[in-house]
C-alpha cells in the first residue's frame, strides 16, 4: 500500500452525521487513546451532503475533516454513491433496480441504485466531482474509497438495453451470439437484438449461457460505475490511491479484473465467532485478497464484536478480536479497520458492534481495541510493506464459479465456495502457506498448483496448466474440472482431452454425484464425499487409488501421471489433508514450522514469524533459535507459550 508510511493503518468507518457535534470532540479524544490513525468518512452521507437535488451541504464535513487533521488522523474519503437519497428514487424511478420478477427495489435500505441508469450515473458523477474539487488539497485526505460493497443486480428495462449493447460489443453478430448461447436448444434462436432480455423469471430452466453472460455483464456495469468515479477523483488527486471494498468471496464481481483497477485492494471480513473454522475462513479470504493485490492489502471492515445479520449474533470472546486482527496482518494486511467507530443508536445496524460500543470507553470491547492499536504501533515499522510469494497457488476463477452455479446441474449439493474452502482448509491445517492465482496467470514461481474445482476453463488456461507441468511444476486437480469452455459448452468427452491425457484418463464414462451424507470408500483408508466419477484409465498412470465397493469398485478415484494428480471425489478432511501433505512434500514444499500444536497457525511475513493460537487453552510452541517478540519485548529462545487466543510476533 502507498499510504502506510511504515505503519499499519488502524481505525474504521466514522459516521459523525449520526451524532451531535459535541460527540465529535469526544470521539477524537478516544481515537487518540486507541491509537487510531485513519478513519473512513462519508460512506453513507449522500442525503446529508445533497439534501435535495443540486444542493451542497459541506459545512459539517469541513469541520470533521479539519478536526481529523488537527488531531493527526488521516481520512479515507468515500464517495457516498452506494446509498442514494430518497428524493432520487422519488423523482427518478429509473434509478431504482428491478429484480428478475420486475419488482422495484425501493429506497429505505441501501444499494438501491441501477448500475445502468444514466440518471444515477449523472448524479453520482456530480457529487463525486464536487467532493474531489473541495477536498483535493485538504491535508487530512490520504485515500479515496469509491461507493461501498458493490453488489446490485438489475433486470429492468435500462439494464436490458445496456445488456444488449454489451452483447453486441462482445459478439458482433447475432449468429455469433446464437452459437455461443446454444440457442438451437429449446427454439431460443434470436432474430433481433431487441428480443434479448436479462434472464428474467422463466417458466422452466433458464439458458445457462445467457445467465453466465448476464453475470459477466453485471460485474462489468458495476466496474464502469467504479471507474467513472475513480477517474474523477484521480483527476483532482493523481497522487492519492483509490480503493473500493470487496465483500469476502462474493460471487457478484470478477475480483481479478476489479483488483487490477484498484490502487489498494480492500475487503470486508466477518467470520462467525462460533464457527470452529472461522480462522481458516479468515485465512482463505486474506490469502485471496493478498493475491489479488499482489502484495499488502487493506482490511476495510471487520467487527469488534457481534454483527447483526445472523440468526444468532454471538459476540467475540475476549482475545478473539485481537487474534484475528493480527492474523490479517500476518497474511499481508497493512490496514486493520472496522465497521464502525461508534456503535449506532438507531437504524438497521444498531446491534452491530463498533470500536466504541454501547458500553462506552469502559467497555471490554474498547479496552481490547486500545490494546490492538498499541500492538499495531509496535510492529508497524517492522512489517508494513513486506510481502512474498508462497510455494503453493490455489487456482480460483469467478467465471468458472458463475458457470457451475446453475440450475440443471448433476448435483445441487456441490457448492463451489464450499469445495474451495475444503481444499484450502486441508492446506491450512497442514500449515502449508498458499497464494491464490487465476488459471491464466504465470504459475512458474509456485512449486505446487492446486485446483479444487474449475468447471469452466478457457483454452488459454488449459494450455497454461499443461505448460506448467511440462516445466516441472506439480499439479493436483479436483473433480469436475475442465468440463466446459468459456461459453459453458461441454468439452468432448466430458473433460478436455488434453487434461485427460495429462492425468492418464482414457474415458470419463459418467459423473456419479453422491447424496447428502453419502460417502464412498477408497483404498488406503481414503473416504470420499459429495462426488465420484466412473473413470477408465488409459494405462499410463504411475499411481492410482481405486474405489472400494459400490458401483465404481476397482475404478480409479485418484490418478497420478508424473507430476499431475486428479482426484475424482472430495476426500474427507483428514484424508484430503494427508493427500495434499504428501503431494506438497513431493514437490519440495514444507510447513511453515514443524511440530505445531493443534490449533496453532504459523505465518511468515518478511522476516517475521507470526504464531497464532486459535484454541481456548494455552499451548507451548517449539521455535528453533532465538527471537525477539515484538508484542511483549521479551526474548524467545527455543520455545514460547501462547495463552488462550494468544499470539506472538517473532523477529530473529
Amino acid at each position: 500500500m502507498q499510504t502506510t508510511h511504515g505503519r499499519i493503518l488502524f481505525g474504521g468507518d466514522y459516521n459523525p452525521e449520526q451524532w451531535p457535534e459535541e460527540t465529535w470532540h469526544e470521539d477524537v479524544r478516544l481515537m487518540k487513546d486507541a491509537g487510531v490513525n485513519s478513519v473512513t468518512l462519508g460512506v453513507f452521507s449522500w442525503s446529508k451532503l445533497e439534501p435535495h437535488p443540486g444542493a451542497r451541504e459541506f459545512g459539517w464535513l469541513d469541520t470533521v475533516m479539519d478536526l481529523m487533521e488537527a488531531n493527526g488522523v488521516g481520512v479515507v474519503l468515500a464517495t457516498p454513491t452506494s446509498s442514494p437519497p430518497p428524493w432520487m428514487g422519488r423523482l427518478h424511478p429509473d434509478t431504482l433496480p428491478r429484480d428478475e420478477d420486475g419488482r422495484t427495489e425501493w429506497w429505505g435500505g441501501r444499494q438501491h441504485f441501477s448500475h445502468s441508469s444514466a440518471t444515477y450515473r449523472r448524479y453520482a458523477a456530480a457529487i463525486t466531482e464536487d467532493l474531489a474539487a473541495r477536498y483535493a488539497g485538504h491535508p487530512a485526505l490520504t485515500m479515496w474509497h469509491i461507493n461501498n460493497e458493490y453488489c446490485t443486480h438489475d433486470h429492468g428495462d435500462e439494464a436490458a438495453a445496456a445488456f444488449r449493447r454489451w452483447l453486441r460489443t462482445k459478439y458482433g453478430t447475432l449468429d455469433a451470439l446464437n452459437t455461443a448461447w446454444g440457442t438451437a436448444f429449446w427454439s431460443q434462436g434470436y432474430d433481433s437484438w431487441d428480443g434479448i432480455l436479462p434472464p428474467r423469471r422463466a417458466h422452466y430452466l433458464k439458458n445457462p449461457a445467457q445467465v453466465l453472460d448476464f453475470r459477466r455483464f453485471t460485474s462489468d456495469m458495476l466496474l464502469e460505475c467504479y471507474r467513472a468515479e475513480r477517474d474523477i477523483v484521480r483527476r483532482h488527486t493523481p497522487h492519492l490511491p483509490v480503493t473500493t471494498n470487496f465483500m469476502p468471496l462474493w460471487s457478484g464481481q470478477d475480483g481479478w479484473r476489479w483488483a487490477a483497477e484498484e490502487d489498494v485492494v480492500s475487503v470486508d471480513l466477518y467470520p462467525d465467532p462460533r464457527d470452529p473454522l472461522g480462522a481458516q475462513y479468515g485465512a482463505l479470504v486474506q490469502d485471496l485478497t493478498r493475491s489479488q493485490a499482489r502484495g499488502p492489502w487493506m482490511l476495510m471492515e471487520q467487527a469488534a464484536g457481534p454483527v447483526n445479520w445472523r440468526t444468532v449474533n454471538h459476540p467475540k470472546p475476549p482475545g478473539l478480536n485481537r487474534l484475528w486482527s493480527l492474523q490479517a496482518v500476518a497474511h499481508g494486511a497493512d490496514a486493520v479497520c472496522y465497521f464502525q467507530w461508534r456503535q449506532s443508536r438507531q437504524g438497521a445496524e444498531k446491534f452491530h458492534s463498533a470500536m466504541v460500543g454501547h458500553a462506552g470507553e469502559r467497555g471490554r470491547t474498547f479496552q481490547e481495541v486500545k490494546r490492538i492499536g498499541a500492538e499495531l504501533r509496535r510492529i508497524g515499522a517492522e512489517v508494513s510493506g513486506t510481502h512474498g510469494t508462497r510455494d503453493i497457488a490455489i487456482l480460483h476463477d469467478w467465471h468458472s464459479w458463475w458457470a457451475c452455479d446453475q440450475d440443471g446441474r448433476p448435483s445441487a449439493h456441490v457448492e463451489y465456495p464450499e469445495v474451495l474452502r475444503a481444499w484450502h482448509r486441508a492446506l491450512w491445517e497442514a500449515r502449508l502457506a498458499t497464494d491464490f492465482a487465476h488459471p491464466e496467470h504465470d504459475l512458474t514461481a509456485h512449486r505446487l498448483v492446486v485446483v479444487p474445482q474449475l468447471y469452466l476453463l478457457t483454452d488459454a488456461a488449459i494450455d497454461n496448466l499443461l505448460a506448467y507441468v511440462a516445466g516441472g511444476g506439480t499439479l493436483v486437480c479436483g473433480f469436475l474440472t475442465g468440463v466446459a469452455d468459456e461459453d459453458d459448452r461441454i468439452r468432448p468427452g466430458g473433460m478436455d482431452p488434453r487434461l485427460r491425457e495429462l492425468f492418464g484418463i482414457r474415458t470419463l464414462h459418467e459423473w456419479w454425484p453422491l447424496d447428502a451424507g453419502e460417502s464412498v470408500a477408497c483404498a488406503g483408508g481414503l473416504g470420499g464425499t459429495l462426488w465420484s466419477e466412473e473413470i477408465e484409465a488409459d494405462g499410463t498412470a504411475d499411481e492410482t487409488v481405486p474405489y472400494r465397493g459400490g458401483e465404481l469398485d476397482g475404478l480409479p478415484a485418484v490418478l497420478r501421471r508424473g507430476r499431475a494428480w486428479y482426484v475424482s471425489t472430495l476426500p474427507e478432511p483428514e484424508a484430503l489433508r494427508a493427500l495434499l501433505t504428501r503431494v506438497a512434500a513431493g514437490a519440495g514444499v514444507r510447513p511453515v514450522l514443524d511440530g505445531l500444536p493443534a490449533g496453532v497457525e504459523a505465518v511468515r511475513r518478511g522476516e517475521l514469524l507470526f504464531l497464532l493460537n486459535h484454541g481456548r487453552e494455552p499451548v507451548t510452541v517449539d521455535v528453533p533459535g532465538t527471537h525477539h517478540d515484538l508484542l511483549t519485548g521479551a526474548a524467545v529462545t527455543g520455545r514460547t507459550t501462547l495463552g488462550r487466543y494468544g499470539a506472538a510476533v517473532l523477529k530473529p
